[in-house]
């Protein structure tokens, strides 16, 4: 018996989760599928062969594009190797549109139906984009309705199955399980840092959440901070910024979910993280900042008037964003203690989270994936 072969191909951590939950949704329907590509440890884990690990790939704005282009052509070139050497029967492209949509193309060209998996945020840099996709793209499975709408409004078969982040966002212990391990005190206000995933955002952004928090303390009369350190990143890159500046600044290893949850307020950096604060209904406000040749590169071929996934969900700014020269301690600060300060913005900003939520399907969205594409093989 022969066995379908699948080249799949993710390219961040994010992309990995998703990748390995829908491979083994995708095995538990067909246990005699084959699985290969670009990918991380999860789908490694979850029974794919990886050919290039995606350590060396989790790559933002054309900055990081130049500085690694031997990395990104030596992983194409491999992939193209092994796709005509084992000749897939199909191929799913997980989110990274940078790397996938080029790969499309080459799929295309021999024959191998596409199937992506995380639309690429044609809705927000761009719809040429989509004329690419229509032109190679078999199928698109989205996580959030209005994706599926626009796709097929420009005549591509685009299937809705919710967000898998519904199925795995939820905190494991209460808020007095989480202030005990943590020393934290029941009398003041909380507040979560999340400063990102790469060594290149926490370097860039935990140290200007930490000027922040200075602000947010004095103007509190007393607060406590707790920031989430990425299991990729060393802890000496955290300690480096905290240590000596005079706050109450606990670091975590783990227990992001318990700590956000717990939290009466969290800072976060653009990101998966953003769209599971909001899962959690924990009120938050967004930064980012990276390279200005990135940022112009953002503003100029952006098409939403937001970054953050909740407010494009939203269709309104329900997260205040501040980003580049507007991630200004004094207006981060300010928009914080706003929302800790004044319970009826409170309170607006946890219903509108409820909303958005909602917005997100019910949980098993991956199994729904996997249904969706185990027909085309």
């Amino acid at each position: 018996m022969t066995h379908k072969k699948i080249l799949i191909v993710s390219g961040e951590p994010s992309g990995d989760l998703h990748a390995s939950n829908l491979i083994a949704d995708l095995k538990s329907l067909d246990p005699g599928l084959e699985f290969f590509g670009l990918g991380g440890k999860l789908s490694e884990r979850a029974g794919a062969e990886i050919l290039y690990d995606i350590a060396d790939l989790a790559i933002v704005g054309i900055v990081d594009v130049v500085k690694n282009a031997f990395k990104i052509r030596s992983a194409h070139k491999r992939l193209i190797e092994r796709m005509d050497a084992a000749k897939p029967d199909l191929a799913i492209l997980v989110d990274y549109p940078g790397f996938n949509l080029h790969l499309a193309g080459q799929l295309h060209k021999r024959g191998i139906p596409i199937v992506y998996y995380i639309s690429p945020q044609v809705w927000a840099w761009g719809a040429r984009r989509i004329v690419l996709i229509r032109r190679c793209v078999k199928k698109i499975v989205v996580f959030f309705k209005f994706e599926e709408e626009l796709y097929k409004k420009h005549g591509i078969d685009a299937a809705f199955v919710g967000h898998p982040l519904i199925d795995t966002v939820k905190p494991s212990h209460d808020k007095a399980w989480v202030f005990a391990k943590y020393g934290l005190s029941t009398g003041k206000k909380t507040i979560a840092l999340l400063p990102g995933s790469r060594m290149s955002e926490v370097s860039s952004l935990l140290p200007a959440m930490v000027e922040n928090c200075k602000i947010i303390d004095k103007k509190l009369g007393g607060a406590q901070f707790i920031a989430s350190k990425h299991p990729s990143i060393p802890m000496e890159l955290y300690k480096k910024v905290v240590n000596g500046s005079g706050l109450n600044i606990v670091l975590a290893e783990a227990d992001t979910y318990d700590i956000i949850a717990a939290s009466d307020l969290a800072i976060a950096a653009s990101g998966t993280v953003t769209l599971e604060t909001a899962i959690l209904g924990t009120p938050y406000v967004l930064v980012y900042k990276s390279s200005l040749v990135n940022y112009i590169a953002y503003r100029i071929v952006r098409k939403t008037p937001y970054l953050g996934i909740a407010n494009i969900v939203a269709g309104k700014a329900v997260i205040p964003e501040f980003l580049q020269f507007d991630m200004t301690p004094e207006k981060i600060s300010g928009a914080a203690v706003d929302i800790l300060t004044h319970e009826d913005k409170r309170s607006k900003m946890v219903s509108d989270l409820k909303g958005i939520r909602l917005a997100l399907g019910s949980p098993g969205a991956s199994k729904r994936a996997a249904s969706v594409i185990a027909p085309i093989l």
